[in-house]
């Protein structure tokens, strides 16, 4: 058994490095989502208004899931 301080480090440690995957993840999934958008755009400019509407909200949807998990990790380390 470790003693508390180790603990504590350690819990403090694990959520730090969740919420660091969970904030990469999060940016490397909106900058595919934005490349793949501009390329959409550029081969069909007349689609524009539509790709940047469905881009807009699976950006938003994207950034919710880094927010709630950086939330998560937040709450585990004040445990």
């Amino acid at each position: 058994m470790l003693p508390l301080l180790a603990q504590i480090n350690a819990a403090h440690l694990a959520a730090g490095f969740g919420a660091g995957i969970a904030v990469f993840g999060a940016g490397f999934g909106i900058g595919k989502l934005a490349a793949a958008a501009m390329e959409g755009m550029a081969r069909q400019p007349e689609a524009a208004g539509d790709i940047r509407g469905g881009m807009i909200l699976a950006a938003a949807l994207i950034e919710g899931i880094g927010l709630f998990a950086l939330v998560i990790c937040i709450l585990l380390a004040g445990k």
